[in-house]
């Protein structure tokens, strides 16, 4: 429990700074231009609409959950606790946090390469701790506390990763994307059908019903962004772009249905 109690302070500490950070970002704004305005001096075709980032507010809230679990306050009457699994769980996340405090000053000094790195980094904690997760046989609280937050965070930085390497991409060969002669509207297409599969798959595989959601919620950012009128959206410009984008979000509904009857079963 000792080793549990110094895992839980450090969760405690690196989520704060996390939090700290990237209110920060905006707040002064960490280099003169907040989060929102160094992704769209880099235009891509994948970008969600900004309304589509609330999704943030979400996951630090039920990641505040998540590490007053880890302290104990969040826990049930005798309830059992399952030290080896949040001990992993823990240092993960905390790894995690400090990635991502590492992301915003790479993202905001637009040094994209390292940002690149740093979400890496991110995905892969989540990824061991949604594994991880899926080892264990989770009471009702558990999955509050300990799954859905993760589900949710995962969600959001599996579609993140594919944007930072859109904006790492556009930052390398400029706004006009012409890779070995394809257009940008055809590395769109392959982006998103790429994020897609990568969606669906996750979802069904893990059986996460929130995991995929977070991946609509990004789909539907995107599509509201091509469908706005200039210059806060794409004026339905890029229709190829819209019909795909479309028929992802019934692919991925399709899938967390499917999903979502099997587990019923």
């Amino acid at each position: 429990m000792k080793k549990l109690t110094s895992i839980s302070i450090i969760v405690l500490f690196t989520y704060l700074a996390m939090v700290i950070v990237n209110g920060l970002a905006n707040a002064l704004p960490i280099n003169g231009m907040n989060t929102g305005a160094i992704s769209d001096s880099y235009p891509n075709l994948f970008a969600p609409a900004g309304i589509t980032f609330i999704v943030w507010g979400v996951i630090y809230f039920l990641l505040a959950g998540h590490t007053a679990y880890q302290l104990g306050l969040s826990r049930k009457k005798g309830e059992e606790v399952k030290t080896a699994l949040l001990t992993e769980v823990g240092t993960l996340f905390a790894i995690s946090s400090l990635a991502n405090v590492g992301w915003i000053f790479s993202w905001h000094y637009k040094v994209i390469p390292l940002s690149m790195l740093f979400m890496l980094v991110i995905l892969v904690c989540l990824a061991l701790i949604t594994i991880r997760i899926n080892k264990e046989k989770l009471t009702a609280n558990e999955k509050v506390f300990i799954r859905l937050p993760f589900s949710v965070y995962f969600g959001w930085i599996t579609v993140a990763t594919i944007a930072n390497a859109t904006v790492l991409l556009v930052s390398l060969l400029g706004s006009n994307v012409n890779l070995l002669g394809i257009s940008e509207v055809a590395w769109t297409i392959a982006i998103l059908l790429i994020g897609l599969a990568i969606g669906a798959y996750t979802t069904f595989k893990n059986r996460d019903i929130p995991y995929g959601l977070v991946i609509v919620w990004a789909y539907i950012g995107i599509l509201i962004k091509h469908l706005l009128a200039q210059p806060d959206g794409f004026n339905s410009q890029y229709p190829a772009v819209i019909v795909t984008v479309i028929i992802s979000l019934v692919v991925l509904v399709a899938t967390i249905v499917f999903t979502q009857l099997k587990a019923k079963k």
